[in-house]
């Protein structure tokens, strides 16, 4: 009788592959500890008064999330609100930051469907009552004296506020984002990264690893992407 092994030869090498770990359940991991959160925040600073809306995780350059409202739909016709994560900013920050840029965006959730939104991006004087309502003290600088409306504004945690108070609720339940995007070193030479093959002086094509910025400069170019801090490859 024969058995199916659980390892199977990797192609051309005869070395044994590995079988999955099917216990690790990256999307469930994540999504239900964002929903988890979600709900959290939504009882504590907004007395339960949102509807749940479709967190996602988006690579937005230069913001660390955003809001759409109504940008989905179910086969019923039901709408839901998005909330964006960027997930670049996961490994580098505090939970109780990535927290805060949740909640951030519940307040523009808030606006939506009981305030009056500014237009566009603007974030106006209502929304930001509502940040320092809730622990958050709304700054376009990251300081205290900073402007508090306009297009890009971002938050300080208030010490001892509403949210934080909530925040160290959440943690003291072993809450924790587990999944973090991986910031890979860049490829060199030999190690599988596209080489320009003229070294004649001819300008090629160098890409950012971790965003769409793209520059032309001479095949031995050492470029730097300034909103990443890492270095730029040559490409095709």
């Amino acid at each position: 009788m024969n058995i199916h092994a659980q390892a199977d030869s990797l192609p051309g090498t005869g070395q044994q592959q590995a079988a999955p770990d099917l216990t690790l359940k990256p999307t469930r991991e994540t999504y239900d500890r964002l929903q988890q959160a979600y709900e959290h925040f939504n009882k504590a600073l907004f007395d339960g008064t949102l509807p749940n809306a479709l967190i996602t995780l988006q690579r937005r350059k230069g913001t660390f999330g955003y809001f759409a409202g109504r940008k989905f739909s179910n086969d019923a016709g039901q709408p839901a609100d998005e909330i964006a994560l960027n997930p670049q900013g996961f490994a580098d920050r505090d939970l109780p930051d990535i927290l805060a840029t949740l909640v951030h965006e519940m307040v523009h959730l808030w606006q939506h469907h009981h305030g009056t939104p500014g237009r566009g991006r603007y974030h106006n004087r209502e929304w930001a009552e509502k940040m320092k309502a809730i622990g958050l003290h709304p700054t376009d600088n990251g300081a205290e004296d900073g402007n508090e409306t306009g297009e890009r504004v971002g938050h300080m945690i208030v010490p001892g506020g509403a949210f934080e108070a909530a925040a160290k609720k959440l943690a003291a339940k072993d809450f924790t984002l587990s999944w973090k995007e991986v910031r890979l070193p860049p490829q060199q030479p030999g190690e599988g990264a596209a080489q320009p093959a003229d070294k004649s002086g001819k300008r090629v094509r160098y890409c950012c690893p971790d965003c769409d910025l793209k520059a032309w400069a001479k095949h031995d170019a050492k470029l730097v992407c300034g909103d990443h801090m890492v270095a730029m490859t040559p490409g095709a």
